[in-house]
C-alpha cells in the first residue's frame, strides 16, 4: 500500500473526482440516490467507502442523515471541503468491522467498492457488520459488476477495457482464487507509470450467502439503479438484502 491510507492516498484522492468524472453525472448519480433515500425513509443511512462524497453528498442533500466510513483521509478530506460537506459525518477506519453509534435504515456499498475487500473472510465481515448498524427492516445495498470471465480466452487471465496512445488499462483474473486486479499504464513525458489496484471479484450468488451468515435476506436484485430487470447478459447489479423485522 502506498501510505496509511491504503491505495487510495493523496496522489489518487487528487484526481479521483476528474479520473471518475462519468460516474459523476446526474445520470449517474441521481436513481442512485432517488434508491437509496426511498429505502431510509425517514431514517439514517451509512454507507461504507464514502471517499469523496459522490453519493453521500446528494443524499444529504434530500434530508437524509448520513454517515460515511472510510479507510483514507486524503479522500474524506475532499467530501469535507465540498458544499455541504459538514453535513456527513465520516468515520476513519475498516468499513468490513469498523462501527459508529446508532442503528440506520439503510446502509450501502457503491460503485465495486465491495471488492475493494481482498478476502473472503473480509467480505463476510462486511455483511455481519452491516447488519450490525440496521435497525429490523432496514436494508443492505451493494452495487458491484459480475465477474467478466466469460470475456477470458482459454489460457488467458487478463482483459483490457481502455487503451489509446499513451494510456492502457487491464484487469487481471486469477480464477482458482478469485483474486483480480485493476492496472494502468501512462506514458508521461516519455516515461510510462503503472498504477495497480487489488480487489477480489465476487458472484452474486456468493452475495446472498454472505447475506445469510449475517441474518441478511434479498430483497430485490436489478442490473442497475433504475430498477431494470437483471439477467444472464448483465454485466453489473444493485442488490438489495433486509434484515427481518422480527
Amino acid at each position: 500500500m502506498s501510505d496509511e491510507d491504503g491505495y487510495f492516498g493523496e496522489s489518487v484522492a487528487a484526481a479521483y473526482d476528474e479520473s471518475s468524472a462519468d460516474m459523476f453525472r446526474p445520470e449517474a448519480v441521481d436513481p442512485a440516490v432517488d434508491l437509496l433515500a426511498e429505502l431510509a425513509g425517514a431514517g439514517r443511512a451509512l454507507e461504507f467507502g464514502v471517499g469523496t462524497g459522490r453519493i453521500a453528498l446528494p443524499l444529504a442533500r434530500r434530508g437524509i442523515p448520513v454517515h460515511g466510513i472510510d479507510m483514507s483521509r486524503a479522500m474524506t478530506a475532499r467530501l469535507r471541503a465540498k458544499p455541504g460537506g459538514d453535513a456527513v459525518g465520516v468515520t476513519i477506519g475498516d468499513f468490513a468491522t469498523t462501527r459508529v453509534p446508532g442503528t440506520f435504515t439503510v446502509a450501502y456499498l457503491v460503485f465495486n467498492t465491495i471488492n475493494n475487500l481482498t478476502t473472503q473472510d473480509a467480505q463476510v465481515a462486511c455483511f455481519r457488520n452491516a447488519a450490525a448498524h440496521l435497525r429490523p427492516g432496514g436494508c443492505f445495498v451493494i452495487e458491484v459488476g459480475v465477474p467478466e470471465l466469460r470475456r477470458l480466452p482459454p489460457g488467458q487471465n487478463a482483459v483490457p477495457f481502455r487503451t489509446g496512445p499513451t494510456h492502457w488499462a487491464f484487469d487481471v483474473y486469477d480464477v482458482a482464487t478469485q483474486a483480480m486486479s485493476s492496472n494502468y499504464v501512462t506514458v508521461v513525458d516519455g516515461r510510462a507509470e503503472y498504477e495497480y489496484y487489488p480487489f477480489r471479484y465476487v458472484w452474486p450468488s456468493e452475495l446472498d450467502l454472505m447475506a445469510r451468515l449475517a441474518g441478511l435476506r434479498l430483497r430485490d436484485r436489478w442490473e442497475g439503479w433504475t430498477r431494470t430487470p437483471f439477467h444472464h447478459e448483465s454485466r453489473r447489479h444493485v442488490s438489495v438484502w433486509e434484515k427481518p423485522a422480527g
